[in-house]
């Protein structure tokens, strides 16, 4: 059966109305698309209906005059392309179709105010159905799912998805902006941190949100250790009760005491490089010990390595110390001595290890699981640093603390450590920590520890090589009572410096001491020590800071289970600093697959902050690409604007922007006052996208989508798109021609009905020099469908094309034309052939010709063939 190549189909109409210009750009928009590169149709016999495409993208859309556009709500507009034959005004079934909505957010003036795009999807699970994970919203919204059309989630539910949805809580007028919140000074906040919350370690949501992660020290593994706080609303974050567990298996935190990882005594965490919100960490287990991964975004276990097995006499890794990472690997230190180590790329144990022992063991007796590690780990540059103090009673061979040195490159001791350093005069001294030194350039050069059990702090330095290094003496002046920990270590314009935590004995309550390295001595302008007496009335019992290098405050934490913040030049608690960070992708905003969306960038502001408030000469803005490439150094003018229209976004397709401001009070921050860093560009409405599949099922003629929403201009609807369904070539009818002669000389064989016989070739002598042909056309449809305005054609014998007419006919079913001609001249050749469409094919379908077939009048010399 051949096809005649079929020309678009009319899309059906909505109610005739006058577009508004909005919608009739969009519906430019996506004709341009339907129509493909270069605007003309693709091959294979499609060709897209550019006015019909138009007048559904438009479709019940107002028409405006420009005072209405001036005073009108917010718009919908959608339109729809065929991402299975591009550019075609119809589809077929089975075929794949991008839906996009753009949404031109009007709301008067410049308020932030919460927007809704929701999408039905008609049809699904019938005549369509949603395509997993294809929605699309642009940045700052938030994706929803729902599979009743009422409840919306934030899980992807696939195939069952019936409609979709796009949210974004502070939307302003024309929508091409980014607004994070800037971060509020951080107040002493007593939450569930534990009072063995140990460091916080921040994490930035693409939302915007700033958390601060911890996990208890030294815990069991079956207890809940885990814990989120919101630095940005001062409460926990969402997805509480905290604290919660830590397990091997990968999925959602559980509740309660149900975890199989324990922690170790000093803690050190590492986010992964190419997934910020993955944070590794070691843990234990009640067969040995290994590094668990959690993911921050998701609230969920991401997994667990093993690395070492407890073991038996005489040594037994029954826990670590750690973490570090050098290049695509991270290190940990066992209670054996051992080295451990795990690759990242693969979260897989490295060749080899557990490598051989750096330093002696400690706690490392069998059969007493999760005995606490004392000691620390660092690296520097390719080599990893390890300190470790064996307890008598505890260990398998008690001695003083020591250093030890792990080349990751050689996977051997360092050279010039071939036996562990001392760090310490007796066994009775003991040590939490392991840290980096730096030389007056900010260089790293060595490695230090602190151990107690003198008289006063003991730091003992030693360079890469293992030659003796000067030791900061600020720890010195703690009783050696006082428990000090891993400091932080902070690199600025200004130097680099390290914080110290310190509690117990002359260390009191907690407190922080702060030593530049950069002039190798205690930092100018920090008290020594720093108490911290507005947080927590000086309670605070500090374990360890983490940098925050938008807002250059320190967050701190400790057994006290508070989180504070600290001035890192003065001490001052809370910390008067604010700030925010965001990268602007203009191109994100799109997904329609067109291009010229983004004309230029505008500006960054700031909004709800009285300008007064801020310190302009300690406040800087920076601008520059993902990377950290500087792009431009503009200043803060004294409106809180940044001017970036000089910036190609041609040559910067995306720029980060960072606020840090020093502020002289926190008034601005209030339960009703959200003040936020706005960053700006000049570019189309931003869209909404996603996919349905055309259903297989051939009783589907057509699909259409009308998007819905609410912002504080009111409710709003869409256009209405309507795509036709032509059908595919597993729903067309199959039909074909069977042209015969009656052999008979009896013309009551050859009428309708009659026996016949019926030949492709009448007999020789039957119609003498002239007679009358008597022909039958059995037409047959063996497809799956219908035909419809079926028509024979027979150039030869016109009568056989006004018998047959026009008709139906059903699929699995034949019907049989009779026709007669008188024949002048002998012989005749007769060929036949039908034409027809789908019985659902949308109007204006053009027909489809069967292949021929011929019968033939013989003379009595019958010499034609038949083919």
């Amino acid at each position: 059966m051949l096809r005649s190549p079929r020309p678009p189909l009319p899309i059906r109409r909505a109610r005739r109305v006058r577009p508004s210009r909005a919608a009739l750009a969009a519906a430019l928009t996506t004709a341009l698309l339907l129509l493909g590169p270069g605007g003309t149709a693709p091959a294979s016999g499609r060709t897209a209906d550019t006015a019909a495409v138009a007048e559904t993208a438009t479709a019940e859309t107002p028409a405006e005059t420009p005072a209405e556009t001036a005073a009108a709500g917010s718009t919908l507009v959608k339109s729809v392309r065929n991402a299975t034959h591009p550019g075609a005004a119809t589809a077929e079934h089975g075929d794949t179709l991008d839906w996009t909505v753009q949404y031109e957010n009007r709301t008067p003036g410049d308020a932030a105010a919460p927007a809704a795009v929701t999408d039905p999807i008609a049809g699904a699970g019938a005549g369509q159905s949603y395509v997993p994970g294809s929605l699309r919203v642009p940045p700052g919204w938030t994706p929803s799912w729902s599979t009743d059309g009422t409840t919306f989630g934030p899980t992807d539910t696939g195939a069952a998805t019936v409609a979709v949805r796009a949210e974004n809580p502070v939307a302003r007028a024309g929508g091409t902006e980014l607004s994070p919140l800037l971060l509020a000074p951080v107040q002493p906040t007593a939450q569930a941190t534990g009072g063995d919350g140990y460091t916080p370690v921040l994490y930035r949501t693409p939302t915007g949100e700033v958390q601060a992660w911890n996990i208890y020290h030294h815990a069991a593994p079956a207890a809940s250790k885990v814990v989120c706080s919101s630095l940005t609303t001062g409460q926990p974050c969402t997805g509480g009760p905290w604290p919660r567990p830590l397990n091997t298996a990968t999925g959602p935190l559980g509740s309660g005491a149900t975890g199989d990882l324990g922690s170790p005594l000093t803690s050190k965490y590492v986010l992964d490089p190419q997934q910020p919100n993955l944070l590794y960490y070691p843990a234990t287990t009640a067969t040995g010990v290994g590094i668990g991964c959690l993911d921050l975004a998701a609230h969920a276990n991401c997994g667990y390595t093993a690395l070492a097995a407890n073991g038996t006499a005489p040594s037994s890794a029954n826990n670590l110390a750690g973490l570090a990472r050098v290049g695509d690997a991270l290190y940990a230190v066992a209670s054996t001595g051992q080295v451990l180590c795990l690759s990242l790329p693969g979260r897989t144990p490295c060749p080899g290890q557990p490598y051989a022992p750096i330093v002696a063991p400690n706690h490392d007796l069998p059969n007493t699981p999760a005995a606490l590690y004392q000691g620390g780990l660092t690296a520097v540059g390719d080599k990893v640093f390890a300190s470790s103090a064996p307890q008598a009673g505890g260990s398998s061979a008690a001695g003083p603390p020591a250093l030890g040195c792990f080349d990751t490159t050689t996977r051997a001791v360092c050279a010039g450590w071939s036996t562990p350093h001392p760090a310490g005069p007796t066994s009775g001294y003991y040590t939490y920590d392991a840290f980096t030194a730096y030389d007056t350039a900010g260089h790293p050069d060595g490695v230090c520890t602190s151990t107690v059990g003198g008289a006063t702090v003991l730091t003992t330095c030693y360079a890469v090589d293992g030659s003796p290094l000067p030791a900061p003496g600020i720890l010195s002046a703690f009783s050696g009572g006082t428990l000090t920990f891993d400091p932080e270590t902070v690199t600025t314009d200004s130097g680099t410096r390290s914080y110290f935590p310190a509690w117990g004995g002359t260390g009191g309550n907690g407190s922080t001491l702060c030593y530049d390295w950069t002039a190798a001595a205690p930092c100018a302008g920090f008290p020594l020590p720093a108490t911290h007496p507005s947080a927590n009335g000086g309670v605070t019992r500090d374990y360890g800071y983490a940098y925050d290098s938008t807002t250059r405050c320190l967050i701190g934490l400790g057994d006290a289970g508070v989180l504070f913040s600290m001035d890192p030049a003065t001490a001052a608690s809370p910390c008067l600093h604010s700030g925010a960070t965001v990268t602007l992708r203009p191109a994100d905003f799109y997904c329609d697959g067109g291009s010229g969306h983004v004309r230029s960038y505008t500006r960054a502001r700031l909004t709800g902050l009285d300008l007064t408030h801020v310190d302009p000469t300690a406040s800087r803005v920076l601008v520059t690409d993902p990377d950290g490439t500087p792009v431009t150094t503009p200043g803060l003018a004294p409106d809180g604007t940044v001017d970036l229209s000089g910036v190609d976004p041609a040559a910067h397709p995306a720029l980060t922007v960072t606020a840090q401001l020093v502020l002289t009070t926190t008034g601005d921050f209030t339960a009703d006052n959200h003040p936020m860093l706005v960053v700006e560009y000049r570019g189309d409405a931003p869209q909404v996208c996603f996919r349905t599949t055309v259903a297989a099922d051939c009783a589907t003629t057509s699909v259409g989508n009308t998007a819905t929403g609410t912002d504080a201009t009111g409710a709003l609807t869409s256009n209405t798109v309507t795509v036709p369904v032509a059908p595919g070539e597993g729903c067309q009818p199959r039909v074909s021609v069977q042209k015969e002669i009656c052999g008979s000389a009896n013309s009551r064989d050859c009428a309708p009905g009659g026996p016949g016989p019926w030949a492709k070739t009448s007999p020789v002598g039957l119609l003498g020099l002239l007679g009358t042909a008597h022909w039958r056309i059995t037409v047959t449809n063996a497809g799956p469908v219908d035909a419809a305005a079926v028509t024979v054609n027979d150039p030869t014998t016109p009568a056989c094309r006004s018998a047959a007419g026009t008709f139906a006919l059903p699929a699995g079913s034949s019907r049989q034309v009779y026709c007669d001609s008188l024949l002048l001249a002998l012989p005749v050749k007769n060929t036949a052939s039908a034409g027809f469409v789908a019985a659902n094919a949308p109007a204006g379908t053009v027909p489809t010709t069967t292949a021929p077939s011929a019968a033939v009048a013989c003379s009595l010399l019958c010499l034609l063939a038949v083919p």
